[in-house]
């Protein structure tokens, strides 16, 4: 599964084909893609790496889906032996615009006191439930967002200009971003499968002006109009995703 994109992967069942998912909202999607394809690349110690060890930090998962990374990640970071005492302090919030997965995802945390999920669309224009979270921990961002396989989706459905308005109001919220950009080679695999399947084109994909390097285009985007830089690269994915952190300048 070296350089497999999951919408090119003709295994994947019907529930997880980019038609049944337009917006990447795979039913099933951590059976294809397991939390520990990504927690592998990341260090356990990253939160008191990034400085993160005394006061409330504010974890965001953007794009959570059914809530397996989101819970998995949480005790990959924070319920570590050296930060055991400070875990009770780390809380993360994680949405998705699937009311259905985001059900799924409060039905089965183990961890209410610590984690929280709610329905939201990123690409719509208010995100005051996400201030109204930062409000209620006294904060003004998040200390670290991740975005995993997020921006694809937003570029097929919301063109050039959605992608490039997702990477602002993330950087503007988020202290740190870990972001995993979807290479140009999905967004090819993408609308295969869906003209494979009789089914309309993605929106914007024929007019998309941003190809190519994606990991770049993002990179270049936060650095240069977001204030924020680029200061770790955890390696690519089993998928050959590029695992990128930046931080506010």
């Amino acid at each position: 599964m070296a350089t497999t994109c999951e919408v090119g992967n003709d295994t994947v069942d019907e529930l997880n084909d980019p038609g049944a998912a337009p917006y990447g909202n795979f039913k099933n999607y951590y059976t294809f893609n397991p939390p520990e394809n990504r927690l592998s690349l990341i260090p356990e110690t990253l939160l008191q790496d990034l400085g993160y060890s005394g006061d409330t930090t504010l974890l965001l998962d953007v794009g959570c889906n059914s809530g397996d990374l989101s819970v998995a990640l949480y005790k990959h970071l924070a319920q570590q032996p050296e930060c055991e005492a400070d875990k009770r302090k780390v809380h993360l919030l994680g949405f998705d615009l699937d009311e259905t997965l985001i059900k799924r995802a409060q039905q089965t945390n183990l961890l209410p006191a610590n984690i929280s999920f709610l329905p939201l669309d990123i690409t719509e224009v208010s995100n005051n439930q996400l201030q109204d979270y930062l409000h209620q921990h006294s904060s003004s961002h998040f200390h670290l967002c991740v975005c995993l396989a997020v921006t694809m989706w937003v570029h097929l459905n919301h063109g050039d200009s959605g992608l490039l308005q997702l990477l602002s109001r993330l950087a503007s919220i988020s202290q740190h971003l870990l972001l995993e950009a979807q290479p140009w080679k999905c967004y090819r695999s993408a609308a295969r499968r869906l003209r494979k399947l009789g089914r309309s084109d993605f929106d914007h994909f024929k007019t998309l002006k941003i190809r190519g390097d994606m990991a770049e285009h993002a990179k270049e985007h936060l650095e240069k109009h977001c204030n924020m830089e680029l200061i770790q690269s955890f390696g690519s994915t089993a998928w050959d995703r590029k695992l990128l952190l930046f931080k506010s300048r």
